[in-house]
């Protein structure tokens, strides 16, 4: 029988496909990009077979779990274990510490003439070094942080460096108390996950120094891995300097114009009434730090913006509140920031010079 694969870097490093054997509820807890969960055992077999290895121990427990899963079960799913060697012949399998169950299914399918490695220390190690290839970098790596008020471009400068970590992709979330988006957000564990595999195959292509947007430690409900958010509190900066006009078009852009297409896009007839839905309801969300007052103003302009959008499809209105949001919201606020991160703050300018100083600075590196 094949021999556990611990090549851990080697796994990722070559997106090598993985057949994640825990049962549903582990795997829609974290995962690894790409991975094919096919589970030895449903969630309810498996607690089943727990609360029966709490009760009478793992000889017990062993028993009951070949009793649910055998007979046409078990063929069923020999089969979709099957197709999956057949498809991904580079493949591997494994279950959470790389036990029994990834044992089970990797003797099944010896018994069905199939040699198919398993990954030793399973999910739980893979997800171990993931963890560890961040920290490192964190302490050994060079980082510089990418400022600017809301509406700068600071995601437009990060998707066109080669060395970016892009947080708020990784999350699918924009960031902000807007920055919601029409499909949802992956679990924790798969966004720290997915950071860790881009931030191992940047490595390895020999990049030492690294841009990420300056972030709070939630990216909507993603939270940055606490060494990586340390870090953050010291790394140097580069501040994004853009005008107002410029500013309020480009969050007219992705916040209303693209916001919108991407809704109509998932929820078809729906996706227009849960884009103002969802615009009205980021607002909501800060009307304590907003006040009374001017939250019901700039909520008026927004809901008349909104109905003319739906009328006619012009976008016009919505930079009545665009514009009172960044005078009187966000802009005192990232003023406030930039000042108390001054002394890190090592360049500053408009996009093509940021983008010209950082790309400089990653040679130099």
């Amino acid at each position: 029988m094949s021999r556990d694969i611990t090549d851990y870097r080697s796994l990722f490093l070559n997106d090598t496909p993985m057949m994640d054997t825990r049962a549903p509820v582990e795997f829609n807890k974290g995962a690894f990009p790409g991975v094919v969960n096919l589970p030895l055992m449903t969630d309810l077999e498996r607690q089943r077979v727990g609360t029966c290895y709490k009760q009478h121990g793992q000889q017990a427990a062993i028993v009951l779990g070949h009793q649910l899963v055998g007979g046409e079960v078990k063929a069923a799913r020999l089969q979709a274990w099957t197709d999956f060697t057949r498809a991904h012949p580079d493949g591997v399998l494994y279950c959470f510490r790389g036990g029994l169950r990834s044992q089970i299914v990797q003797q099944w399918l010896f018994e069905a003439g199939i040699d198919f490695p398993r990954v030793g220390g399973g999910y739980k190690a893979m997800r171990g070094f993931l963890m560890q290839t961040v920290e490192q970098a964190v302490a050994q790596a060079d980082f510089v942080l990418l400022g600017g008020m809301t509406g700068t471009g600071k995601t437009d400068v990060i998707v066109q460096l080669e060395n970016s970590l892009d947080l708020e992709g990784h999350a699918n979330h924009r960031g902000s108390s807007f920055g919601k988006r029409a499909t949802g957000q992956p679990s924790n564990i798969d966004f720290e996950n997915r950071l860790a595999v881009d931030l191992l195959k940047k490595q390895d292509r020999g990049i030492e120094s690294f841009v990420l947007e300056d972030e709070s430690r939630m990216v909507g409900r993603c939270a940055l891995p606490l060494a990586l958010y340390q870090g953050m509190q010291r790394f140097s900066m580069v501040w994004l300097e853009d005008s107002l006009e410029s500013r309020v078009e480009r969050i007219l852009r992705d916040y209303v114009v693209e916001l919108c297409a991407e809704f109509v896009t998932v929820y078809a007839e729906q996706g227009f009434r849960l884009f103002a839905e969802r615009l009205l309801g980021s607002l909501d969300n800060i009307h304590k730090r907003l006040g009374g007052e001017r939250h019901q103003r700039l909520k008026a302009l927004m809901q008349a913006a909104l109905e003319e959008q739906e009328r006619s499809g012009a976008v016009d209105l919505h930079r009545g509140w665009i514009e009172g949001l960044l005078n009187e919201y966000y802009d005192p606020m990232y003023a406030f920031q930039r000042e108390s991160k001054g002394e890190r703050i090592e360049f500053a300018g408009e996009q093509a010079a940021v983008l010209e100083y950082l790309r400089s600075r990653r040679n130099r590196s």
